[in-house]
């Protein structure tokens, strides 16, 4: 590959400081991160509409732990996606996650497309976007996403095997996310907090 000289990189773009990630003020990039979050562990009582379900126990403990992940993993999150669930708004609660939220109604049973067409319609000045939502479309979402350049088969093999509660799986996207397709991201990261 040709010198691409002071200042440049292999995508071409101008950058935006994203903290955490190397990068500065001045050089380019134009790599977006994609968290995908299954809520955390939720309870069944009696009469409670699917929708409405709270989180049980374990998963008022394990949501936090996704969080501190996080933060210790992820650049600083610009944007969440969250299902209107009870249990996903619970787990995005729990996590300390400090970004503007859009609460997305298809979120809740929505199949990979729809997850993907929401994506797409993200501003591209969001480096780091969050979805909270649930299986099986969380891991259908992050292995058919999967396959770019720099994918780890083993964070692909996990996520084919089980997405548990409150896992994350973090994807780069080396291009705008309305050009986001099938494919088109690199899955680097998948993490079960326990």
């Amino acid at each position: 590959m040709a010198s691409l000289g002071p200042g440049t990189d292999k995508f071409g773009d101008l950058a935006r400081h994203v903290p955490g990630s190397g990068l500065t003020v001045g050089q380019v990039s134009s790599r977006h991160t994609l968290v995908l979050l299954r809520h955390a562990k939720s309870a069944y009582p009696d009469g409670v509409a699917d929708h409405d379900r709270p989180l049980a126990p374990r998963g008022l403990r394990e949501a936090p732990l996704a969080g501190e992940w996080l933060r210790a993993n992820v650049s600083a999150i610009d944007l969440v996606l969250c299902s209107t669930a009870t249990r996903a708004r619970q787990t995005l609660e729990r996590t300390g996650v400090q970004a503007p939220v859009r609460y997305v109604e298809r979120l809740y049973g929505a199949t990979p497309a729809m997850v993907i067409d929401e994506i797409n319609g993200v501003d591209d000045d969001v480096a780091t976007l969050l979805v909270v939502g649930h299986e099986p479309t969380m891991s259908e979402v992050a292995t058919g996403l999967a396959g770019a350049d720099g994918t780890n088969s083993a964070a692909v093999q996990g996520i084919s095997t089980k997405f548990p509660t409150s896992a994350l799986a973090v994807l780069h996207v080396a291009g705008r996310w309305k050009d986001l397709t099938p494919g088109g991201a690199a899955l680097v990261d998948f993490h079960v907090p326990r």
